[in-house]
C-alpha cells in the first residue's frame, strides 16, 4: 500500500473568516463591555462596516443587547453593547463527597445553586444529578439555556464519551454526557476540574499568563496546564496527572492502585492522616476542621498541615522542571490559610530552581469555592467565543 499523501493545510474560506471575526467581536464585547461599535472597530482592527454587520447579527440572535447611550463632548452619542444575561448556563461541579448544580448567566454570575451528596453508585448519582439539573432548568425558565458544563474530579476521554480515570470518585468507567443529553435535550460539555479552573482563571479572572498551571488540592491533587495560551489535554485527556506520579514506591497505597503517589503525601486526606498518626483526635474528619484546630493552637494539627505543605512544595518542583510555567495558582481550602502554606511552598519551590531558570510565582487563586463552577460556564461558552 502506498504511503498516504501529507495533509495540506486548509485554505481559509469566507465562512471561516466570518466565524473568526464573529468570535473576536463577541470576545471583545465580553471582556470590555459596555463597549461601542467604534471602540470595537479600533480594538479589533476590523472595518466599521464589518463590525456593524456582525453586531446586527449578534443582536438578532440575542447574544448581545444595546445599552444606554454614552455622552461625548461633541458628535454622535455612541450606543453601548453588552452580553445578554438572559442566556444562561447550568454548571455542575462533581466531587467525591458532594455535587453542586448552579445556574449562571453568560458573565459567570450565579443566580441559583443546589448541593447534593454524591452517591458512590454511578447509576444513582446520575439519576439524582439529572433531577437536580431539571430543577435548575425550571428556575431558569424563560431564559435561553446554552448548555450544561460539568467539572469532574478525574479525566474524561472525548473520543469515547467516558469518564476514564477518577480514583477518588470510584465510579469506574461511565458515560455521563449521553444520558444527560437524552434526559435534558441540552448540550453537555465535560472537563477535568483542574482544567475547568484554568478556564475560570483565563475567562473570568483575566489571567495574563500564557504559561500557567493550576493545582487543585482537595481529596487528591489535580493539575490544569495552559501552555503557550492553549489548554493541554493530551492523549485521551490524561495530560497533567502529576498527582499520580509515584514519589516513594514504599509509600501509602493510592486510589489509583499505585503506591507513594504525590497526592497521598500532599492532599487534604494526607494532612488528616498525618494528624491521626501523630496522636491527634481521630474524630476530625474534614480538612476545614483541621485548619480550625491549627488556628486554635492544636500543635499536632499545625504540624500535620506543615508536613502537607512541605510535600506539596517538593512535588511542585517536577511541575516547574517539566513545564516552566510563569505562575502556579493553587485552588482549594488551603488558600484560606495561605499565611501558613504560602511561605513553606514558596521556599520548597525555590530550593531547586534549575540553573538559569526563574522560579514561577506561586499564588493562591481568588478562591470563593466557585472556580470549578465558573470554569464550567466558560466550558460551555468557549465554542461561541474562543477555543482554548
Amino acid at each position: 500500500m502506498a504511503a498516504s499523501e501529507p495533509q495540506l493545510p486548509r485554505v481559509a474560506s469566507n465562512d471561516i473568516v466570518r466565524d473568526i471575526n464573529r468570535r473576536v467581536v463577541l470576545n471583545l464585547i465580553r471582556t470590555r463591555q459596555p463597549i461601542s461599535r467604534a471602540d470595537l472597530a479600533r480594538a479589533s482592527g476590523l472595518q466599521r462596516s464589518t463590525i456593524s454587520l456582525i453586531v446586527e447579527q449578534l443582536i438578532e440572535e440575542r447574544w448581545v443587547l444595546e445599552g444606554p447611550t454614552g455622552r461625548l463632548p461633541r458628535g454622535r452619542h455612541p450606543t453601548y453593547l453588552r452580553l445578554n444575561n438572559e442566556r444562561a448556563i447550568i454548571g455542575v461541579d462533581v466531587r467525591p463527597v458532594q455535587t453542586t448544580v448552579a445556574l449562571s448567566d453568560v458573565n459567570g454570575k450565579f443566580t441559583a445553586q443546589e448541593v447534593l451528596a454524591t452517591s458512590p453508585d454511578p447509576k444513582v448519582a446520575m439519576e439524582e444529578l439529572t433531577a437536580a439539573i431539571r430543577r435548575m432548568a425550571y428556575l431558569g425558565r424563560g431564559k435561553k439555556i446554552e448548555g450544561i458544563g460539568i467539572s469532574l474530579p478525574g479525566r474524561f476521554d472525548e473520543s469515547s464519551d467516558r469518564l476514564v480515570f477518577a480514583p477518588n470518585l470510584t465510579w469506574g468507567v461511565v458515560d455521563i454526557r449521553n444520558p444527560l443529553v437524552e434526559a435534558t435535550g441540552l448540550e453537555v460539555e465535560l472537563e477535568n476540574a483542574a482544567n475547568a479552573c484554568v478556564l475560570a482563571a483565563v475567562w473570568f479572572d483575566h489571567a495574563p499568563e500564557r504559561n500557567l498551571v493550576v493545582l487543585t488540592v482537595s481529596e487528591g491533587i489535580g493539575t490544569g496546564i495552559l501552555a503557550n495560551g492553549r489548554l493541554v489535554r493530551g492523549l485521551g485527556g490524561m495530560a497533567g496527572e502529576f498527582g499520580h506520579v509515584p514519589v516513594d514506591p514504599r509509600g501509602p497505597l493510592c486510589g489509583c492502585g499505585s503506591r507513594g503517589c504525590w497526592e497521598v503525601f500532599a492532599s487534604n486526606r494526607a494532612a488528616l492522616r498525618y494528624y491521626v498518626e501523630s496522636g491527634g483526635d481521630a474524630g476530625v474528619s474534614s480538612f476545614p476542621e483541621l485548619l480550625s484546630r491549627a488556628d486554635d493552637g492544636d500543635t499536632r494539627a499545625a504540624a500535620a498541615l506543615d508536613t502537607m505543605a512541605h510535600h506539596l512544595g517538593r512535588g511542585m518542583r517536577m511541575v516547574v522542571a517539566g513545564l516552566a510555567p510563569e505562575r502556579i495558582a493553587l485552588v482549594g481550602d488551603l488558600t484560606k490559610a495561605w499565611r501558613r502554606f504560602g511561605p513553606i511552598i514558596e521556599t520548597e519551590v525555590r530550593a531547586q530552581a534549575l540553573a538559569g531558570g526563574c522560579p514561577p510565582k506561586v499564588t493562591p487563586a481568588s478562591e470563593d469555592g466557585m472556580a470549578r463552577l465558573r470554569g464550567t460556564v466558560a466550558l460551555v461558552l468557549q465554542k461561541h467565543f474562543s477555543e482554548l
